[in-house]
């Protein structure tokens, strides 16, 4: 936890009385289950090109909201008034509404048990508040990056941007459950664009600083102090981006791979992170996001990848984008196993799933639900899924040493997956070949191509430790109306054996 504590000015809204008057008015009108949600978040955008600030954006988020299960159904409804008369009116329009529902359930709802914890307090681990820092301060920061980057005759433009929020919640329910936390996280995104004037070739590379739940000291401090080695990357991207732009293109075929975290993470997300969320695999997303191909009855059967796999949800690693103390349905989060020694052991869950299957997770919920503003109901989202290392494995030169023929990725970029999360294809932003267990210079016009388990069956090693890299995104989208979330997937850099290989330009059919 933060040293700071809770901020003063969210411990000064009146989210206590209010969360009294709306739960005593639910509890009144029969509501079996009522919790109530008052979240503020703030959120603050900075955009600079070239040297210029081209702007920012600074918004909050202030508003309550109760959900009720009455006669066997959800109600929900939300309010940005601060009064008792409008807890009581949405505690009332929330028990209207499962009313109406009612008669459109065919299976009661009913929660996984949780324990009850009184006036919890949970605040996520940074130094400096990222809000506190003046304006002015983070733009000549942004400013100088892309100066940097300019003074390259490779670099003919250079953006820097940075998304900040700041969230605070409150939760009560009828049990006697309340929690107060308080999160902040970074999104940091620097540039490079550049042409290569003899082909007309354009290009752009980007830094592979991940997101995370950190303060501002992640631009400023060491390494050792939670920050980023800002200036060791300033200073490569230039002469990455020259070697890009005249490398040469890609001959498509069978390679192996070396994946470093940077580019894996989000292969994690798409077909890990998302076919493992349990509702999905009930086919619950179906109309809107797809399905998953991981479906329940192959729990403990599904070989999912090589024995090296292994793959753990959690809420509660440090720094991580989706960790929370409590999850928005009042559960304590926690870690468990989703892939083990290759073969599918678990999925993500919420309280009415936790009830549903009973036989995972002991029948409790694992923390995995949220919502991404006070009008939004609390949905199953996805945990920080991440790919464990092995205790004693390779470094990266160790395992592109083991390669004869084949290729190092490194960084994110273009992906396209199909609606069961099964077969995919990802880009990156940079590739290199491996020569007999060498680098030799980058190539380009790549991509990587498989089915979801074709390519974890293919993964022959994951690095150590030291390997480890913690990525994620800041815009993950579900659920009809959409809401966004944030997710970290951590993993080592990884080999993975003849995996097949497009070329982007033959494919587009330049």
């Amino acid at each position: 936890m933060s040293g700071s504590g809770i901020d003063p000015t969210f411990l000064a809204l009146p989210f206590r009385s209010l969360a009294d008057v709306a739960l005593a008015r639910a509890s009144e009108l029969g509501a079996t289950h009522a919790d109530f949600r008052f979240e503020r978040v703030r959120y603050q955008d900075l955009h600079v090109r070239d040297g210029v600030l081209l702007g920012t954006r600074d918004s909050s988020d202030v508003g309550f909201a109760v959900r009720v299960v009455h006669g066997g159904a959800w109600g929900f409804a939300s309010g940005v008034v601060l009064t008792p008369e409008e807890a009581r009116g949405v505690a009332e329009r929330a028990v209207r509404v499962a009313q109406v529902a009612a008669a459109m359930t065919r299976v009661p709802v009913e929660l996984a048990p949780e324990p009850t914890y009184a006036d919890a307090t949970w605040v996520s681990r940074y130094a400096v508040n990222p809000l506190e820092v003046p304006v002015a301060e983070k733009a000549d920061l942004l400013i100088d990056f892309t100066e940097r980057l300019r003074r390259s005759d490779a670099v003919q433009h250079a953006t820097a941007s940075v998304q900040q929020v700041l969230e605070n919640k409150f939760y009560a329910d009828l049990s006697g459950t309340s929690t107060t936390q308080q999160r902040v996280r970074l999104q940091p995104d620097v540039t490079a664009m550049g042409t290569d004037e003899s082909t007309g070739v354009f290009d752009s590379m980007t830094s592979i600083a991940p997101p995370v739940g950190r303060g501002w000291e992640y631009f400023t401090a060491p390494a050792s102090a939670g920050g980023w080695d800002w200036d060791a990357e300033l200073a490569e991207i230039p002469d990455l981006l020259a070697e890009k732009l005249r490398a040469p293109s890609v001959e498509a075929g069978l390679y192996d791979l070396v994946i470093h975290p940077s580019n894996l993470w989000l292969t994690i997300h798409e077909s890990i992170g998302h076919a493992t969320e349990l509702d999905r695999a009930l086919g619950y997303e179906a109309n809107y996001a797809g399905t998953s191909f991981a479906t329940y009855d192959k729990l403990g059967s599904l070989q999912y990848g090589s024995p090296v796999m292994n793959v753990t949800g959690d809420r509660t690693v440090e720094h991580g984008l989706a960790t929370i103390g409590y999850d928005d349905e009042g559960v304590e989060t926690q870690q468990w196993d989703i892939v083990k020694d290759g073969v599918l052991v678990g999925y993500q869950l919420d309280r009415v799933m936790g009830h549903a299957k009973a036989e995972l997770n002991g029948g409790r919920s694992n923390g995995c639900a949220y919502a991404d503003s006070p009008g939004h109901i609390p949905i199953q989202r996805m945990a920080n899924v991440s790919l464990q290392p092995a205790p004693d494995g390779p470094s990266t030169e160790e395992l592109i040493g083991r390669v004869e023929r084949g290729l190092y990725v490194v960084g994110d970029k273009s992906w396209s997956i199909d609606m069961q999360r099964y077969n995919f294809q990802f880009t990156g932003q940079r590739f290199y070949r491996i020569e007999n267990g060498e680098l030799a210079g980058q190539v380009r016009d790549v991509a990587y191509q498989a089915t979801t388990t074709d390519f974890w069956g293919s993964m022959e090693a994951v690095g150590g430790p030291e390997t480890y890299v913690l990525g994620g995104a800041f815009n993950c989208g579900k659920a009809q109306p959409g809401q966004t979330a944030s997710v970290s997937h951590g993993c080592p850099t990884s080999l993975f054996r003849d995996v097949r290989i497009l070329n982007t330009t033959e494919e587009a059919g330049k």
